[in-house]
């Protein structure tokens, strides 16, 4: 009994010293192991070397650059993959990989008892975890030392990445034959789209490739791309993910054998772009992708009927912004014979006619024109400047409305003689834009007609006042220095920018093109070197700019014949939904010929004696009320009191006018008065039997 009890003591005693060996062999093993893991830890960089990839407004690829080693390879994420596709990769590769923390046992004991069954391997048994150890550290050999190696590393990547971030590296770095590694490449490879919307045999395919990428490549080995598509189908059947009819349809769908160009929009600002590249962050655009690729294809359909040398420039903006939506550089970057590298949307060009609206708008803005003022369209002498029509003739008496939408010329210098060639230019670099003058010379008539130098962004900006009531926007597609200035500026108050509206909204389409509720206009510059086409509805303008990026001359190019077309087709292909063109604004005046008053029947001086004044006389300049001026006249109350007007200088008699429309009567007398019709700024203008003007800014309270 005694001696029962002595042996049960001892039997305890060694298996208590047998348990405290083994935790301290365990202790001493998890130590060194823990030790090995910090002083060998897995190759994994917190950021993956991803291709940089320049993406537009709403995040869509426009363009992205190899990396370094010359690989295409897009970071990716889960929520940027059809979830299907994930669910069949999990089932073909590693059905248990969201439970096992690196190694799947089951599957290692089915792989060994396989290959001892058959003396060669049938199924390796490897997870994800392990696959993306071997991406991260690629093997040297298929020994059991290098499996080893692996299933460490896959313990090690488990206890530093989560289930997600293994599966986004594995997704980011699965090669998919050549130099195509990761879904999103692979999928915009082989089927020109992202990976987020794939049929079942487009996943079943992306599933199948990075097994064998080199030999199941579709588009060098489509007979063998095509069996393991359809045995990964077989799979999805068997594990239940899908049935046997969807697999069915889906193994009648062809396997495409072509391999696509990776998105390459937006050339010129995609390249800008690469000097701000952040390792794994996508550089932004304001362009929306939609646009660019309609732009972009009407460019180059538009440069192959052109004919060989010609290039075409395209910008389309958000006037209430500024912000680009789509811009076409050159009609090929990659056309040497068209000098596609050039980004034509900044190369200073004159711009033939297509200042002329803002000439008019000046005229208008100062009550010197109405739209059905008669101007002379015939031979004149400026000093020695001599302008003439496009076509070399004349059409003599013409309305302001007919002279812009003919685009005659004589008549648009007549009216810049009376406006100012300086004030024209100080209000473009009011609205950001700078025109190029010649060296040492002061702004001339000249610059009505193309004297001067501008670029199609700086046109598409001064277009975007005309858009958006008379309001302009700095343009900006994203290139710019972060620090930019953003400008907001009137180019023409709303009553003469509204005329202009109503003006170039009745020029007629070019042959075979739809009246889309645009405003537009053409200009041509000296010599035939460039062609233009500006046009606008409600919120969107488009530039549209065609000639040879060396500035030779292109006999028979004209904005109508050449560009106008191009701008037409440009809106209908960006896909954007029309807005209709600004309404009248209170206070813009559209009076008949008939009902017009003397001093606004005809515009300027002639030898008949209409309309001309003496050098002797002041211009008339109003005194009272002051420029700038806050007026308070009760307008809110029965108190309201009319604004007594006041001027000197000038001859009788006198036109007033408020906001564009006449008030009532010509009087000789040099005091009026006036009642407005509600608050907030107004414009008083007075002209004198001469056509000589004056106004005022006022604000009614």
């Amino acid at each position: 009994m005694r001696g029962g009890a002595m042996l049960s003591q001892k039997l305890l005693r060694r298996a208590a010293i047998a348990a405290a060996s083994c935790a301290g062999i365990l202790a001493v093993s998890v130590a060194t192991l823990w030790e090995l893991d910090r002083a060998f830890p897995p190759p994994l960089p917190a950021e993956l070397t991803v291709s940089t990839e320049v993406q537009d407004r709403d995040g869509q690829l426009l363009r992205a650059f190899a990396t370094p080693d010359g690989y295409w390879r897009l970071e990716t994420r889960i929520d940027q993959v059809d979830k299907q596709f994930v669910d069949m990769l999990v089932t073909y590769e590693d059905k248990r990989f969201w439970d096992h923390q690196g190694i799947d046992v089951l599957a290692l004991c089915r792989a060994a008892g396989q290959f001892a069954a058959s003396g060669h391997i049938v199924s390796g048994g490897s997870t994800l975890s392990m696959q993306l150890a071997r991406l991260i550290e690629p093997r040297e050999s298929r020994s059991l030392g290098s499996k080893i190696k692996q299933i460490l590393r896959a313990i090690q990547i488990e206890r530093r990445l989560s289930k997600r971030e293994i599966l986004e590296r594995y997704l980011t770095l699965a090669p998919y034959g050549g130099n195509l590694e990761g879904v999103r490449a692979a999928s915009l490879a082989y089927f020109g789209k992202e990976p987020k919307r794939l049929t079942v045999s487009e996943a079943a395919l992306l599933v199948a490739l990075p097994q064998l990428p080199e030999k199941r490549r579709p588009d060098r080995n489509l007979a063998i791309a095509h069996a393991a598509r359809d045995r990964v189908l077989t799979r999805m059947v068997s594990s239940g993910l899908i049935g046997e009819r969807e697999a069915a349809r889906a193994a009648l769908d062809d396997v495409s054998g072509l391999r696509r160009a990776l998105p390459a929009l937006a050339p010129h600002a995609a390249y800008a772009m690469l000097p701000r590249a952040v390792p794994g962050e996508p550089l932004k655009l304001t362009i929306r992708k939609s646009v660019q690729e309609g732009l972009e294809q009407v460019a180059r359909d538009a440069a192959t009927k052109l004919g060989p040398r010609l290039s075409v420039a395209m910008v389309l903006a958000d006037s209430r912004t500024g912000d680009i939506l789509g811009e076409v550089g050159s009609a090929n970057f990659f056309d040497a014979s068209r000098s596609g590298w050039i980004d034509m949307t900044k190369i200073v060009r004159s711009p033939g006619s297509t200042l002329k609206p803002f000439i008019y708008g000046l005229a208008f803005e100062q009550g010197l024109v109405a739209q059905e003022t008669l101007i002379e369209d015939s031979p004149v002498d400026f000093g020695g400047y001599r302008p003439k029509n496009f076509d070399m003739g004349y059409q003599g008496d013409v309305s302001v409305r007919q002279a812009l939408q003919l685009s005659l010329n004589v008549p648009a210098i007549r009216v810049l003689d009376a406006v100012g060639p300086a004030r024209l230019t100080a209000r473009f670099r009011q609205a950001g834009v700078n025109p190029i003058l010649p060296v040492n010379e002061a702004p001339g008539l000249a610059i009505g007609l193309g004297g001067v130098g501008v670029t199609l962004r700086d046109l598409v900006q001064l277009y975007t006042g005309l858009a958006n009531g008379g309001k302009t926007h700095t343009l900006h597609d994203g290139t710019e220095p972060t620090n930019a200035e953003r400008t907001t500026a009137i180019i023409l108050n709303d009553q003469a920018n509204w005329q202009i509206i109503d003006i170039l909204s009745g020029v007629k389409p070019p042959e075979g093109a739809l009246q889309r509720g645009i405003a537009y206009k053409t200009g041509t510059s000296y010599g035939y070197r460039d062609a233009w086409s500006v046009g606008f509805d409600g919120r969107y303008v488009l530039g549209v700019w065609v000639g040879r990026p060396d500035a030779s001359a292109v006999p028979g190019l004209s904005g109508y014949v050449s560009a106008a077309p191009i701008l037409f087709e440009g809106f209908v292909r960006s896909g954007l939904a029309t807005v209709p063109l600004p309404g009248k604004p209170p206070g813009a005046f559209t009076p008949k010929r008939e009902e017009l008053p003397v001093t606004l029947a005809r515009f300027g001086a002639g030898a008949d004696g209409l309309v001309q004044a003496t050098p002797t006389e002041p211009a008339p300049t109003i005194i009272f009320p002051p420029d700038g001026a806050r007026v308070d006249l009760a307008t809110n109350s029965a108190d309201a009191t009319p604004l007594v007007l006041k001027l000197q200088g000038g001859r009788a008699p006198f036109r007033w006018l408020a906001n564009g429309k006449p008030l009532v009567g010509i009087d000789r007398r040099r005091t009026a008065t006036w009642q407005p019709d509600g608050t907030g700024y107004s414009t008083l203008t007075v002209i004198d039997a001469a056509g000589r003007a004056a106004s005022v800014k006022v604000f009614v309270e």
